[in-house]
């Protein structure tokens, strides 16, 4: 989440933000229940402020009268104090609500899109090849050398699930093998990430449960949910932690199952093993000082070059 203060000091830059990943959110509300909180805050400890001095006060050596008057003082003070904290508590609830909606400010070299086609084109290698006869798509070349089965994997878990079998599975396995000793040469810490994570976890790292259009299953009633990506759980990791900064750049890699509904990823495009609902990955995750973001992306864009 972005920090409340800095929503407020950079208002225009965050709308415009929204705006450009084409999302929905409303920075207005968010700045307005902040001073409300503010607000609040503030009335609250001069409250609890009141309520000390009354105590002391009480403390000392008073006649009936006055101590009767600091008592029906106290009970006032109580009840303000009282109302101020359920306000607070409500205000404090609609704006880690609204907070949340709001995305993280894009890299400014990020190009403005909302479709496929408008996607950067950074560089080609290599030349399409051209066959003299008519190829086959990956479906159909699995199915024909019995390494893939998408039918039993419908049949048996439902639509974008599949069975990998005999060499496919020996080629994932190697697969993983080959980006993790890479990923040990360059120092990285390895992890294999539990599959299922608190909701608050989630939340945490951006990935917001959020009914129908959320890409995430939630466990009912566990207030958990099956991991998109191990970015959660190396996210989490450290949740509730101070990293000494000495101790920076962690280098960590995970590898998970990944789970992801893909709500409206059907279609043509995404025929085969392309946005289906689970998958395993091999993650990169860094915990490093923004002023270093720059230098370490270069650092994994390198490595993802020399993996792929």
């Amino acid at each position: 989440m972005l920090d409340y203060r800095f929503i407020k000091e950079h208002l225009d830059e965050v709308k415009k933000n929204i705006s450009d990943r084409n999302m929905v959110a409303d920075a207005d509300l968010v700045v307005k229940l902040f001073d409300e909180r503010t607000a609040l805050t503030t009335k609250l400890q001069a409250l609890q402020q009141k309520r000390n001095e009354n105590a002391a006060a009480m403390k000392q050596k008073l006649d009936a009268d006055t101590r009767a008057k600091y008592i029906e003082e106290g009970k006032k003070i109580k009840d303000d104090v009282t109302e101020a904290e359920k306000a607070l508590a409500e205000v404090e609830a609609k704006l880690d609500e609204a907070g949340r909606q709001i995305p993280n400010m894009h890299h400014p070299d990020t190009p403005i899109g909302k479709l496929d086609t408008e996607n950067l084109e950074v560089k080609k290698v290599g030349t399409p090849r051209k066959f003299d006869f008519q190829p086959k798509d990956h479906v159909t070349l699995g199915e024909e050398l019995d390494i893939l089965d998408f039918d039993r994997g419908t049949k048996v878990s439902g639509p974008k699930f599949y069975y990998l079998k005999n060499e496919a599975v020996f080629l994932e396995q190697a697969l993983i093998m080959y980006a993790l000793n890479i990923l040990r040469k360059h120092g990285f810490t390895h992890f294999i990430t539990p599959d299922v994570a608190k909701q608050e976890i989630l939340q945490g790292i951006g990935f917001n449960p959020r009914g129908n259009e959320s890409n995430v299953y939630c466990i009912e009633e566990e207030g958990t949910c099956l991991v998109a990506t191990a970015e959660i759980t190396l996210g989490g990791y450290h949740s509730g932690e101070i990293l000494d900064k000495s101790s920076l750049p962690l280098f960590y890699c995970g590898l998970s199952h990944c789970f992801r509904r893909e709500a409206g990823g059907a279609g043509q495009f995404s025929k085969g093993l392309y946005r289906v609902h689970q998958f395993d990955k091999v993650e990169m995750f860094v915990y490093c000082l923004p002023e270093e973001s720059d230098k370490i992306h270069e650092k994994l864009r390198l490595i993802e070059e020399e993996i792929f």
